[in-house]
């Protein structure tokens, strides 16, 4: 019983956002959204699976609450353990071509699986392509950058990143 207590109490201190500091930041993030794309009719909201895209879904979610922007959204499939798999999209590229897109996932870590989903966008002509990511690890392997971001963090190579996305207690963690 006492393992367990200490082992909750170690969770707890390692928490770096809580539910209510998630829900400020997709408000924050959703809002520069709409400033950068105020111009535009439709926007298309790409989240990676699996936690960027249920970041994603808030951030359209608060989108369509404070504008008139329509929103086309994307699941995006891609292989994080063999990055050369082809990305798969649930959209056809004609539903994105030639419009403004956000890419979307929980934690920027290398930088690979941003940076080879951005390659998978631009084999189409786009308006404009802007990133989004909760949290940034600054440890990046690629030249890639999120437009939009939560948090940076800067971590040790050997410390891991966890986003818990659960209905009312969302939270990051640091590992």
């Amino acid at each position: 019983m006492y393992f367990w207590k200490k082992e909750a109490m170690t969770i707890q201190e390692n928490k770096i956002l809580n539910h209510q500091e998630i829900q400020h930041k997709i408000r924050r993030i959703a809002y520069q959204i709409y400033e950068t794309y105020s111009d535009e009719k439709e926007i298309v909201i790409a989240g990676i699976a699996s936690g960027g895209l249920e970041l994603a879904k808030r951030i359209n979610k608060v989108i369509l609450e404070i504008s008139d922007i329509k929103t086309v959204f994307c699941e995006v499939n891609i292989d994080k353990e063999n990055l050369l798999i082809p990305v798969q999209t649930s959209i056809p590229e004609s539903e994105y071509q030639n419009k403004a897109l956000i890419l979307v996932d929980d934690v920027l870590n290398s930088g690979g699986t941003l940076i080879y989903a951005v390659k998978h966008f631009l084999n189409v002509p786009l308006k404009k392509l802007k990133t989004v990511v909760l949290v940034d690890r600054n440890h990046k392997r690629y030249p890639v950058k999120a437009d939009f971001k939560g948090i940076s963090l800067s971590t040790s190579l050997q410390e891991h990143v966890d986003v818990v996305f659960k209905k009312g207690n969302d939270a990051v963690y640091l590992n």
